[in-house]
């Protein structure tokens, strides 16, 4: 049999476009499950700086219950602002224990990721906990996205694809003529050979079926490729302005309210101990502060989180 209009090439094309969708779809898993394991990590990464904060939060209150411990034994502190002092420790170890829980379980969290059997109290991560002040603009997040996010590459392939299978549709609407040769001998003829050539009438079988399915394959495979591009851009500019967002919050904390925060503390705290302030204005300027260097710490996980959402919305590194 010879086939006509490049058939077997077209076949060996389909199989190659086929095994590339493959590739890119396998790509696509990778890329979203980099991303859940990116927020794992961030997710350990702020347990460990919350936890750390409430530790140093225990031992300052610690500090301050030393000095009024004193302030009571030489009678400058009454017995039940001591007490009041002394119940606040409750709130401090309360928050150790919660930072203690939510580490425990960021690390499970991560340890189901990796597939790793390593016990919790051996098992621990490392990395920068802060935010880089620095953005490209949008336009370069979304070129990039165009060209590396493997969900759009394979929209792409899938519609390539499908005008292959549409060409070899058309292809197989062709009639392939046989070709025969026979050698032989048959006494008392000594030898004789013949040629035929077979060639089938295919008079109301022109493929019409197939090329009419693929050639709705490929406006529907087009259709989904326009999806999938319009999806790029929401994913990207959705990850843009949280991001942009997260770094507009942190700015001022970083520049002004933490250490706004620190010193309101530390000077309601001396006032307090030289009689200048109220017990209610002492516990009220701690409670600020912890609650704004938490806030502060809770803002930089939504930003690393963030920029994980901007890198699987591009499909790569894009924000380190």
């Amino acid at each position: 049999m010879h086939e006509r209009d490049h058939k077997r090439e077209l076949r060996r094309e389909t199989a190659r476009k086929q095994t590339d969708i493959a590739a890119s779809t396998y790509s696509d898993q990778e890329r979203n499950l980099l991303f859940n394991l990116r927020n794992a990590f961030v997710q350990v990464l702020q347990a460990k700086a919350v936890q750390q904060n409430a530790r140093e939060n225990l031992a300052y209150w610690d500090r301050e219950l030393d000095v009024n411990r004193k302030r009571l034994a030489a009678g400058d502190l009454a017995q039940v602002d001591m007490d009041r002092l002394e119940l606040q420790r409750v709130q401090f170890e309360s928050d150790l224990e919660t930072a203690l829980v939510n580490l425990r379980t960021s690390k499970i969290q991560i340890l189901m990721l990796l597939n790793d059997r390593t016990t919790i109290d051996r098992f621990d991560v490392a990395g920068p906990y802060e935010f880089v002040d620095r953005l490209q603009p949008l336009e370069e997040f979304r070129n990039a996205a165009l060209a590396a996010r493997p969900d759009l590459k394979e929209a792409v392939q899938t519609v390539e694809l499908a005008k292959a299978n549409h060409q070899l549709a058309v292809a197989n609407g062709s009639t392939d003529p046989t070709f025969g040769l026979d050698l032989a001998r048959n006494p008392p003829i000594p030898f004789y050979f013949g040629v035929n050539i077979s060639i089938p009438l295919r008079i109301f079988d022109r493929n019409q079926g197939e090329k009419a399915r693929t050639a709705i394959d490929i406006r529907r495979s087009q259709r989904a490729e326009d999806t999938a591009r319009a999806q790029v851009f929401s994913d990207v500019d959705s990850a843009y302005y949280t991001v942009v967002s997260a770094l507009n919050l942190l700015r001022p904390y970083r520049d002004k309210y933490l250490k706004l925060a620190e010193d309101t503390r530390n000077k309601v705290a001396f006032s307090y101990q030289n009689g200048g302030a109220s017990l209610l204005d002492y516990l009220d300027a701690e409670k600020s502060f912890r609650n704004t260097r938490l806030a502060y710490l809770n803002l930089i996980g939504s930003y690393l989180t963030a920029a994980a959402q901007m890198n699987i919305a591009v499909g790569r590194e894009a924000i380190l």
